[in-house]
């Protein structure tokens, strides 16, 4: 296996299988998926591959920074491959598509902080609720 994600994988000091190869191209392939999309995705490749074990990889996957999970409130977990941005999302209230959003403003972690209370700040977390352009009224 030499493709990026047995690189990545390398150089996040995680052993390079299969699995963890395909639930890798399986996240890049599907940007703010489930853990039911990404399961699918695998097991179209490997059809024997468990829930616990994707479950277990995107769990060590995340660890290393690999992968970004994110879980708007009312929604259940979702992951991507876009990481080290510290970008924000754009939820859909109607369909739940999600969006990425580059930083709103300045460098990470993108937003002014004036009164820190002493914490060093590395990363914000900033979630757009509203209507995506297909359930928009104004399409």
């Amino acid at each position: 296996m030499t493709s990026k994600y047995a690189e990545q994988l390398r150089e996040a000091e995680l052993r390079v299988t299969r699995p963890r190869v395909a639930v890798l191209e399986a996240v890049q392939a599907n940007p703010h998926a489930d853990t039911e999309t990404i399961l699918g995705e695998v097991r179209s490749v490997l059809p024997g591959v468990s829930r616990q074990s994707v479950y277990g990889i995107l769990h060590a996957a995340t660890s290393a920074g690999l992968v970004r999970r994110i879980q708007p409130s009312g929604l259940v977990a979702r992951y991507e491959s876009r990481v080290g941005d510290n970008h924000h999302h754009a939820v859909c209230r109607s369909c739940g598509a999600i969006a990425d959003i580059d930083c709103s403003i300045g460098e990470t972690p993108c937003l002014n902080l004036s009164l820190g209370y002493g914490f060093l700040v590395d990363e914000a977390e900033v979630i757009f609720w509203g209507l995506c352009p297909d359930c928009s009224p104004h399409n």
